[in-house]
């Protein structure tokens, strides 16, 4: 088993002396070699039956031991920690992210350049997002011209995926307030103990309603340490959009609307959180821009397990180093001991 293949290192800077090992070996070995003394016994009986040369072949142990050893107290002071690439510690999370999601269901998320529209379009990338993020808990808020949450944070992904098709467009106030929409998220997130707190949240317009401003809830959510990714939908130019109801067969009138989107208070909040802002003009490119996000967390929380949880494996390095070193002393002390 390779060492540097099994553990990583946290000074790995240290690993480096390791080249002096050879070096010293040849200083032990070849030039000291030139120096041979006289070993003077008071006796050779315990010698009987040993070859010529063999007992003086057998005085280079102790130099193998100590050099040994001094190998170990390198890798030691390297402090070893299982590596990365052991998969005992990802495969066991339980806690994993805190993240809600803040669908925009205005009016507007009724446009057809998203199939069927953007609403649903929306909502069923989210529910393969969610089957995905087996050891997360998720929530879910919805956001009008007011804001309210259709589920709070639970890992049971039947309740948030059932919960998610339920969601439904014109419960509340007609308008867009993403201000509203991301503070009820970080309110949602902000006593969570989850590592790592992440609210996404999905528009497709502009702040028009709410009494609070998108940038100031993007500063709640950094002083709780939330991070925000921000998902902009809508083709570019115009999209055909419900602007009225036929009054005889209640089905919507559509024309040709322009997409207005914030991009730029989008970003901002992405930014200031330390999240990513992201444009999605059809359904493929939503569930892309999902992925993303679902690979950026994954790769996020592996960073925040090593950071807190990766063993540190010195002691056995340092223990066997010692005892090589108590062993090198006690064979010069008692059988390569030097009598004047």
């Amino acid at each position: 088993m390779n060492i540097f293949s099994t553990y990583q290192f946290a000074n790995a800077w240290i690993l480096w002396f390791l080249l002096a090992i050879p070096t010293l070996a040849i200083y032990f070995l070849v030039f000291k070699a030139k120096k041979n003394s006289t070993l003077n016994i008071s006796t050779i009986s315990n010698f009987n039956g040993l070859e010529s040369g063999y007992y003086g072949k057998l005085s280079y142990l102790y130099t193998f031991l100590r050099l040994t050893a001094l190998s170990l107290f390198i890798i030691s002071l390297a402090r070893p920690q299982l590596s990365s690439e052991s998969d005992s510690f990802i495969e066991h999370h339980n806690e994993g992210i805190g993240i809600v999601m803040a669908l925009d269901a205005s009016g507007s998320m009724l446009a057809v350049d998203f199939k069927p529209d953007r609403f649903q379009a929306a909502k069923a990338v989210a529910k393969e997002f969610v089957l995905e993020r087996t050891n997360d808990r998720i929530g879910l808020v919805i956001f009008e011209g007011e804001a309210y949450t259709q589920c709070p944070l639970t890992s049971d992904k039947k309740i948030v995926t059932d919960l998610i098709d339920e969601a439904e467009q014109g419960v509340v106030t007609e308008g867009t307030a993403i201000g509203m929409g991301l503070a009820t998220a970080v309110n949602r997130l902000r006593e969570s103990k989850a590592k790592s707190k992440v609210v996404i949240l999905l528009t497709d317009g502009v702040n028009n309603q709410g009494k609070v401003h998108p940038v100031t809830a993007a500063e709640i959510a950094k002083q709780f340490n939330i991070r925000v990714y921000t998902i902009g939908v809508g083709t570019n130019g115009k999209a055909k959009t419900p602007v009225a109801i036929d009054p005889f067969s209640k089905k919507y009138i559509y024309d040709y609307v322009d997409v207005e989107i914030d991009e730029k208070t989008l970003t901002d909040i992405a930014k200031m959180t330390g999240g990513k802002y992201f444009r999605a003009t059809d359904n493929q490119k939503l569930k892309e821009v999902y992925k993303e996000i679902d690979k950026l967390e994954k790769d996020k929380i592996k960073t925040i397990e090593y950071e807190i949880d990766l063993p540190e494996k010195s002691f056995p390095f340092l223990l066997i180093g010692f005892l090589l070193i108590l062993l090198e002393f006690t064979l010069r002390s008692t059988i390569f001991k030097s009598v004047s």
